[in-house]
């Protein structure tokens, strides 16, 4: 099973070219796909060739690796220039144009698909209600709840017709959050009603639109659990799974961030919160945590039947959707992108009034 449990991992690394146990693990089965960082991008050239190596490395007939990246826009940009610098997304929903919207995320799509990425990490679903929370901020597509999923969905959609796949976060609501989850672990303390009309509105909408993939918060919200979203049945299997009907990749948000990597043990963290329903896990800096998240998993689906039973089913969706997904980028997308980036930077712009 060890082959097995570790496809349910999305980890980061360091440096520009993949270590030789990263792409060991890859050829192993034993990892379901990477997320890249500053730390990781060079040239175009050294991106493409990264992520080249790191698709070549899969098994043959297993499906394309996850190559992720968080690409908002604003200062969750990961690639910059020479890339067309995007505004935040709370600048370009301003305009109130859904069609504008969709191009920009068209645009940045084609931009990250050109390197061989295939899933961004976009759009922020969160609702920004709280002024001062900076973590969230301008990232937000607004401060009401039907503004922010109008806007985050027609993102979403231009980032679809680009070939490639979003990620709705960071459920169920980390907009009204005083504290940042890298550091420490925030609370949301409004009642249940106001939660289900605010926070989780746009959740609904992403699911009715078929987002294959949601983001948990590390965020407590204990009108509902006293536990963070992502360690909780009821957030996860209860309302998301159950009550909305979500049927895709339940993806946790970063084991590294201090929210739980400070204030819990780490085994605990994966037990509970695969338990709870998550289906795969971004661990995304430390080895140390990648190998205690592998052997927290391969432990539970070895003892508990109700675990392995709970592995079939994520290894399934987590298999469907890399089925998904587009492999290494085709050998003129560096001169394609070249040609677009006249036409992308007007449109971007173009949010400036």
């Amino acid at each position: 099973m060890s082959s097995r449990v570790g496809s349910l991992l999305i980890i980061g690394f360091e440096g520009t070219v993949a270590p030789p146990d990263v792409l060991a693990r890859i050829a192993a089965g034993r990892i379901g796909g990477v997320c890249l960082f500053t730390r990781n991008l060079g040239s175009f050239a050294e991106i493409a060739a990264l992520v080249t190596s790191l698709q070549a490395a899969v098994p043959s007939g297993d499906p394309p690796l996850v190559v992720s990246i968080d690409q908002e826009g604003g200062r969750v940009q990961r690639i910059r220039a020479p890339l067309t610098l995007w505004p935040p997304m709370a600048t370009v929903a301003a305009r109130g144009d859904e069609d504008y919207t969709t191009a920009v995320g068209r645009a940045i799509g084609e931009e990250v698909a050109a390197f061989g990425f295939n899933v961004d990490y976009a759009p922020v679903l969160d609702v920004r209600t709280n002024p001062v929370n900076d973590v969230i901020g301008d990232r937000a597509f607004g401060t009401d709840a039907a503004g922010a999923a109008a806007q985050a969905l027609a993102f979403w959609r231009g980032l679809e017709a680009s070939g490639v796949r979003g990620c709705g976060k960071h459920f169920p609501g980390h907009g009204d959050t005083a504290l940042d989850s890298h550091l420490e672990l925030p609370r949301v303390v409004h009642p249940e009603l106001r939660l289900r009309e605010v926070e989780l509105a746009p959740f609904r909408t992403a699911v009715k639109a078929g987002v294959p993939m949601i983001m948990t918060a590390h965020v407590v919200y204990p009108a509902i659990d006293p536990r963070p979203a992502t360690m909780s049945h009821r957030w996860l299997t209860e309302i998301l799974r159950g009550e909305m009907g979500f049927q895709g990749v339940i993806l946790s948000d970063d084991l590294d961030m201090k929210a739980v990597a400070d204030g819990f043990v780490m085994e605990d963290v994966v037990r509970d919160a695969f338990l709870a329903g998550c289906d795969a896990f971004l661990a995304c800096r430390s080895p140390e945590i990648q190998a205690r998240a592998e052997a927290a998993l391969e432990r539970l689906v070895t003892d508990d039947p109700k675990a392995r039973a709970r592995f079939t089913d994520s290894d399934q969706r987590m298999r469907g959707f890399r089925a998904s997904l587009r492999g290494a980028a085709a050998p003129n997308a560096h001169t394609t992108l070249a040609a677009k980036k006249p036409a992308h930077d007007a449109l971007a712009a173009r949010a400036k009034g």
